[in-house]
């Protein structure tokens, strides 16, 4: 049974019990006040008279009820609309029109809105929970979208990387592990903590909680963002975002973000369609003491290994060391006992036995002999003399090994 599934049916469940217990207390109410009607011929009369009334129209108990449950996001979009804060401000005419020009932009443009959509399907509703844990805009969220249209593997010509296009030098600084075979920018779980942390930290450090020049010090740094700020007040002017003259991307850096902020918020008009993002996160974390490669844990889990890979971008080399990372994350719907296996250190647990064992295995690309042979409990002289092979150079991708004389 998976995560999901366990939730679904204890929510289910809660949710039926408080349905029921509010369903009977409307009841008891009801027949409280039915017997305290007077009996007669006349009385029964009205009181059926009444009761059909009621009947034919909910009480405002049942109206309020339904509305709640009515008014309970179904998805991830859903929660994130709930989430925004910018959109109640009222902008200055010269500011919303910069914001008009990129929803202009955004809505000739329909198949990059829903590209970039469908590619944040598995980190949105995450990224957004982490968001309201802060309690910060839920436009905040959306600042992958300017950054890397949501893909976490992105790399630019100056150098940052991942989701929010950290650079060498701040991911460092911000604790995010780089070395040959992990990089913390490329971790989604890992950047964006780091990320929300430094926007909190900018804003109380420099602007006095002010998240909108947090976010464009995020895009042009503190120093250039507060000469701007500096420079609009002795100008008489109040030193927010839309009085400072700052570079012409920092300029477009907010527009952009309040132009997709304003069309996710209403996309039917924009002519704009959102992919389905369930509202609860799309993956687990499963924290983990022992090496692994993506390989071993899709054969232990029955996952496919680019699903994982998908979701672990940081794994430069395919592999988790715990020296640079420990936490995997997997596919929501994994089933929890193989979850526990995984986390099982790989002394304590065994991944085959002669017993278990498939007959074969098709090699796939970054295996070696060595790992195949010590997963399947074999040595690799003895592999490699089921195999007729001379040399462990000599094996292929898409080779298929038989791994026993059965």
């Amino acid at each position: 049974m998976t995560y999901r599934t366990i939730r679904q049916r204890l929510l289910l469940s809660a949710g039926s019990t408080v349905i029921m217990s509010l369903l009977l207390a409307a009841a008891a109410n009801s027949q409280a006040s039915a017997t305290s009607y007077d009996t007669s011929p006349r009385a029964t009369s009205t009181s059926s008279a009444t009761n059909e009334s009621r009947n034919a129209r909910p009480s405002s108990f049942q109206m309020h009820f339904w509305e709640e449950l009515m008014l309970e996001p179904q998805d991830a979009w859903g929660k994130l609309r709930e989430s925004f804060h910018w959109r109640e401000q009222s902008l200055p005419a010269e500011a919303q029109a910069r914001v008009d020009e990129w929803i202009d932009h955004y809505r000739s443009r329909p198949e990059n809105i829903v590209e970039i959509t469908e590619r944040a399907s598995p980190w949105l509703a995450w990224i957004t929970q982490q968001i309201s844990e802060r309690n910060l805009p839920g436009e905040m969220a959306l600042i992958p979208f300017v950054e890397s249209s949501f893909d976490p593997g992105a790399r630019s010509h100056s150098g940052a990387a991942g989701l929010w296009q950290f650079m060498p030098g701040t991911g460092d600084a911000l604790g995010l592990v780089r070395n040959g075979n992990y990089d913390g920018r490329l971790d989604v779980v890992s950047s964006t903590n780091a990320a929300l942390d430094y926007l909190e930290t900018q804003a109380d450090q420099w602007y006095e909680g002010d998240l909108q020049l947090s976010v464009a010090a995020y895009n042009a740094g503190a120093g250039t963002v507060n000469k701007a700020k500096q420079r609009a007040e002795s100008e008489g002017l109040t030193g927010e975002y839309w009085d400072l003259s700052l570079p012409q991307e920092t300029m477009q850096y907010l527009p952009k973000l309040l132009a997709i902020a304003t069309i996710i918020d209403d996309p039917e008009r924009y002519d704009i369609s959102l992919p389905e993002i369930h509202t609860e996160p799309a993956f687990a974390k499963v924290k983990l003491e022992h090496s692994v490669t993506l390989t071993e844990a899709s054969q232990l889990l029955d996952v496919e290994k680019s699903a994982l890979a998908e979701l672990n971008p940081g794994l430069i080399n395919g592999a988790l060391n715990p020296s640079s990372a420990q936490t995997l994350l997997v596919p929501e719907d994994v089933d929890q006992q193989m979850l526990a296996e995984l986390s099982n250190d790989s002394s304590n647990r065994q991944t085959a036995t002669r017993d278990n064992a498939p007959d074969t295995y098709r090699v796939e690309s970054g295996d070696s002999l060595s790992t195949i042979a010590s997963r399947y409990n074999l040595s690799a002289q003895e592999l490699m003399r089921l195999n007729a092979i001379d040399s462990p150079d000599a094996l292929q991708a898409g080779q298929l090994l038989t791994l026993s004389e059965r």
